[in-house]
């Protein structure tokens, strides 16, 4: 009983919420812990569950060492799930309305200096198939700000090298279309014309970037990646996808860009989730004035 809910919880996210895979993935864990913990407790019909329970697993929840973010999630899928609970008649209340999600830590975003960001686009040595395609896949993150889950599903017809733009499908498989520099277009068009045939291998796929096998890249696989660069560029930092996607929206907001494109360009479906780059904004501000305004500081 438990667990046939569970999978049409997922059923509904997919297909009827169109939610992204990441989403589903931690909302469908989210929700198999509390199932977990509610055979522990020998309950096996989700018209078991009360306050009670409730409490008991958010007791739970608390002894487990999770940051706030974290447990902001499990408590949104939770809701989520409840809610789904209610209105498909697998319990007579909405156990959701118990939960509160805590406040959510705010964690300013890392990212690299311009300088860095050159070091570790010089990283990749393009006299080799791999790194042909590596410098390709860096140069077009930091040049749109793709997330890595977007950029390993692109398709060769994403690219316009007529119009300058890159297509992808982000969260809610939302469409939207980011311009290119030269520097990205340049390094794809090298990629495709020239390396990309070297390993595709006679398989008939469309996929933009490929392993040594002709096959689609992973997740997991791309991170392995730009950690090695980062470490070849002597990056101190700790580098990720998602801090060139920081890097990409910090540096085009202090050369002036205006916040509204950004959130389009991020795929954000809130501005307020963009704003979090003027803290950044701010800092760099500050420093600036401190350094250069000949009143900033009083003399000794």
């Amino acid at each position: 009983m438990l667990e046939q809910a569970v999978d049409d919880y997922i059923v509904f996210l997919t297909v009827e919420k169109g939610a992204s895979q990441n989403t589903i993935e931690a909302y469908s864990n989210d929700v198999r812990k509390l199932t977990q913990y509610l055979s522990d407790e020998k309950i096996n019909n989700w018209r078991e569950v009360d306050s009670y329970t409730i409490r008991g697993y958010l007791a739970f929840m608390q002894a487990e060492q999770i940051t706030n973010t974290t447990r902001a999630r499990n408590v949104a899928a939770l809701k989520s799930f409840f809610r789904f609970l209610y209105v498909e008649k697998y319990t007579e209340n909405n156990l959701g309305e118990l939960l509160d999600v805590p406040r959510k830590e705010k964690v300013l975003p890392k990212y690299l200096t311009m300088e860095e960001v050159e070091r570790l686009l010089e990283a990749p040595n393009i006299m080799t198939p791999n790194g042909c395609r590596d410098k390709a896949m860096l140069e077009l993150l930091y040049a749109s700000g793709l997330r890595v889950s977007e950029l390993i599903t692109l398709r060769l017809n994403d690219i316009s090298f007529e119009m300058a733009y890159v297509r992808c499908f982000g969260k809610g498989s939302k469409e939207r279309i980011i311009p290119l520099g030269s520097y990205a277009l340049d390094a794809l068009a090298h990629y495709i014309e020239v390396c990309r045939p070297k390993v595709a291998n006679n398989w008939q796929t469309d996929t933009l970037f490929l392993n040594k096998n002709g096959k689609g890249l992973t997740r997991q696989g791309f991170w392995k990646l730009i950690k090695k660069y980062g470490r070849e560029a002597a990056i101190t930092a700790d580098i990720t996808p998602h801090v060139l996607r920081h890097s990409f929206a910090t540096h085009l907001l202090s050369g002036g860009a205006d916040l509204r494109a950004i959130q389009e360009m991020l795929g954000h479906a809130d501005i307020a989730t963009t704003q979090i780059y003027t803290h950044l904004l701010g800092e760099q501000m500050l420093d600036v004035y401190n350094a250069a305004h000949p009143r900033a500081k009083k003399t000794e």
